[in-house]
């Protein structure tokens, strides 16, 4: 009965594009068309070893880059499914800054059967989004981070936690910001309630964006101060 009114509801309403809106078969990718789909730079090797920044040319293999030597990371490695650019950079903005959460539902589920160089989500035992303050939360109406760890945690049967780790402070929107304007605007910003929920735990950290890493690096460090055993970051899109 429910594969009849799926059928049903498919010629009454049928699937589209999330991105360009154009009718589509039920054999395309998380309902993006082909040519969408192909528009999609996902991001494999060659790559940073910890962040997971993509390098340019075919050369080299993964290792570190310079940011990775010089800098303190908390977290033990970054991934992201794609750049940040063209048609996942519009879905993205579709979900994040106009409410569709259908599309961040997609997102996610793209989010969890990505495979992650380098990264075994099984080994993992806590899934953590990265969290909005109350005020940005009321005002947007949902936390992206939330939805998109949701499908990763199901996905992996992991336990899904979004309350241990909490912004305690509202900071300005990073988009405008330089690199260390961003991470002067989130230090601080994060507390961990009730730490022994993540003490001993390998926990991925899910956000939408890897821009500069401000945000996640400064969620990581706090988890890791309150003895989190590792720290892994996994986000939808890496800026470039």
């Amino acid at each position: 009965m429910k594969s009849i009114l799926t059928s049903l509801a498919d010629v009454i309403f049928p699937p589209m594009c999330v991105t360009c809106g154009v009718v589509q078969g039920h054999d395309d990718a998380f309902n993006f068309c082909p040519i969408c789909f192909s528009k999609i730079n996902f991001i494999q090797s060659n790559l940073c070893s910890r962040c997971g920044i993509p390098f340019t040319g075919a050369k080299g293999g993964d290792h570190f880059c310079s940011d990775c030597i010089t800098s303190e990371m908390h977290f033990s490695v970054a991934r992201a499914v794609g750049r940040y650019e063209t048609v996942l950079l519009d879905a993205i903005h579709r979900f994040k800054y106009r409410g569709n959460i259908t599309v961040g539902e997609i997102l996610g589920r793209l989010m969890a059967e990505f495979a992650y160089p380098a990264v075994d989500i099984k080994k993992y035992s806590l899934i953590i989004p990265a969290p909005l303050h109350p005020k940005r939360l009321r005002e947007r109406g949902f936390n992206q981070s939330v939805i998109l760890a949701r499908a990763v945690s199901k996905k992996f049967s992991i336990k899904l936690d979004f309350t241990t780790l909490r912004r305690r402070v509202h900071t300005t929107p990073q988009v405008n910001l330089g690199k260390k304007e961003r991470e002067a605007n989130v230090r601080g910003a994060f507390e961990v309630v009730s730490g022994g929920k993540i003490r001993k735990k390998r926990i991925i950290l899910v956000d939408d964006v890897y821009t500069t890493g401000s945000t996640v690096k400064e969620c990581a460090r706090i988890l890791m101060e309150n003895k989190a055993a590792e720290v892994t970051v996994l986000t939808l899109a890496r800026a470039v």
